[in-house]
């Protein structure tokens, strides 16, 4: 059955938007001494300033006046749980529990989609088998168009299933992501492409494919283009609240500025130890549900 998930992109206002916070996801410090190593976090999560940098960003998605939904905590669940936009993908037909490429995260799209299927959200169906799918490797170009990333994350298996559950009024364009760090790192699409509104996107052009980008520009799509010394402290990773209007992480100034001339207002976080220690920034740590 369809289900008005309003627009099919991912600039458009923020209507509803879930989220996980610290409390859910850290939990208590004896949780994050047992994890952060395991799940490749940089160093280990000072607790009391994750709280204080959380704080900051839900002021944020309050303000653009969005639904934001807190998903809860659950057995299972480990530190990388906070964010949210991997564990579950939008399309016409209700929401896609995808298999998730890292292991130590499989348990979240049950339940992350549980929580939100219980709050009257329809579930398309899961993605099985050898199938490996993650939102961040995901990104609406228009209601019928989806562009995918094929990495250590989501392969081919997965997107075959995804197209199956969106239905066949979306086609799926897949482009292949470059080794990069290896199999343990988090890149994603999103890694490297984060829209700003329908004409507008920052990138890091040498990690994208030459047809992705090419593609890109037939579309009419401007770059906001990430300079290389600030790729790494998570430039590309920005979330728009809505159109020209994005959030990002704090230590990326050109990129803040390049993005202010192209007539961006921007909102930026600390994120020290929510964004940078776990490779998740403001995109990772939201999944948006409803757009304008």
């Amino acid at each position: 059955m369809s289900f008005d998930f309003g627009a099919f992109n991912n600039w458009g206002s923020l209507r509803k938007v879930a989220i996980r916070d610290v409390d859910q996801a850290f939990v208590n410090d004896a949780k994050i001494d047992a994890e952060w190593k395991d799940l490749n976090f940089h160093s280990r999560p000072d607790l009391a300033n994750a709280r204080s940098e959380y704080r900051i960003v839900e002021d944020i998605l309050a303000a653009t006046g969005a639904e934001v939904i807190k998903l809860p905590a659950a057995p299972g669940l480990t530190l990388d749980s906070i964010y949210t936009h991997d564990a579950l993908i939008v399309t016409p037909n209700g929401l896609v529990k995808p298999r998730m490429g890292k292991p130590q995260r499989r348990k979240e799209s049950e339940v992350n989609g549980g929580a939100l299927e219980s709050l009257g959200f329809p579930i398309a169906g899961e993605i099985t088998g050898e199938g490996k799918v993650e939102g961040g490797d995901l990104v609406w170009i228009d209601r019928y168009t989806l562009m995918a990333g094929v990495g250590y994350r989501t392969n081919l298996e997965g997107l075959r299933q995804l197209g199956e559950l969106a239905g066949p009024d979306v086609e799926i364009l897949w482009f292949d992501m470059p080794h990069y760090k290896g199999r343990s790192d988090v890149f994603h699409l999103m890694s490297c492409l984060s829209p700003l509104d329908h004409d507008l996107a920052v990138v890091y052009p040498p990690l994208m494919a030459a047809r992705q980008i090419e593609f890109l520009e037939s579309r009419g799509i401007k770059f906001v283009e990430v300079p290389a010394e600030e790729f790494d402290t998570m430039g590309c990773n920005v979330l728009a609240l809505g159109p020209r209007h994005a959030m990002m992480v704090e230590g990326n100034p050109e990129t803040e500025r390049r993005m202010k001339a192209a007539g961006v207002k921007v909102e930026v976080i600390k994120g020290y130890d929510i964004c940078r220690k776990g490779e998740g920034g403001p995109t990772c740590m939201t999944r948006p549900l409803v757009r304008a």
